[in-house]
């Protein structure tokens, strides 16, 4: 491997662990877990340049570092989701075979449950559902006292900051996070607008910047080809 290659590689390492257990990710993970072929002394070097790049970063006296913002929106630059699981998708033919506020709502208590994060489902401006506002409560990044109170307000405010969007989203599946997602810097979001019979609606799917874009933009894809079919 080259040294740019290298680099590049440990990120998106540090950024797949980092999704997965919310913990810090330290050079003897990666040098264990992964079975690199290289020193944890050439990994942690690698990872000092990463820092000096602003694509990591120590949280606290962790001796493990997280992958930055930066570091997402590179990530999912050159993003392609993957296929859902077949039973996944079986559930979802089933579910909006009546594509109506009702099936879109147990949409929305699946995508919960297979995202483990917040979904919410703007049927139109005014009128708005959600669910799995547990999930988003039980993920490690929210457990911080401050961190609670701020997405208790974000979930005050939903309606409020749909309505505020809902004209200037474009149509589509779109990725959001940090300094750019709407509802809070701390928190990355997947949202669809769609267009059925005339009604326009947004879904999306609301979790930690550290969420599994991949499996999650999948499922918003999926589930928005079956929608505007």
């Amino acid at each position: 491997m080259e040294t740019s290659g290298r680099k590049n590689d440990i990120l998106n390492i540090i950024i797949k662990e980092h999704i997965k257990t919310g913990a810090p990710v330290g050079s003897g993970v990666l040098v264990d877990k992964y079975k690199l072929n290289i020193s944890p002394a050439t990994v942690r070097n690698e990872m000092a340049e990463l820092e000096e790049d602003g694509l990591i970063a120590q949280p606290h006296t962790s001796a493990g570092r997280i992958p930055t913002e930066k570091a997402y929106h590179l990530y999912i630059k050159n993003l392609s989701g993957k296929e859902p699981k077949q039973h996944e998708l079986k559930i979802f033919e089933q579910i909006l075979k009546n594509k109506n506020e009702q099936s879109f709502k147990q949409a929305a208590k699946e995508m919960a449950k297979i995202s483990n994060n917040a979904i919410f489902w703007a049927f139109h401006k005014h009128n708005l559902y959600y669910t799995g506002i547990s999930n988003l409560l039980s993920q490690p990044e929210f457990a911080q006292n401050n961190l609670i109170y701020d997405i208790s307000v974000i979930i005050d405010r939903l309606d409020e900051i749909i309505s505020e969007i809902f004209d200037n989203v474009e149509y589509g599946p779109q990725i959001s996070l940090g300094s750019e997602n709407h509802f809070g810097d701390f928190c990355g979001t997947i949202l669809v607008k769609y267009k059925h019979k005339g009604d326009v609606g947004i879904f999306g799917i609301l979790g930690p910047m550290r969420m599994d874009y991949e499996k999650n933009l999948a499922l918003a894809e999926f589930i928005n080809n079956k929608i505007i079919k």
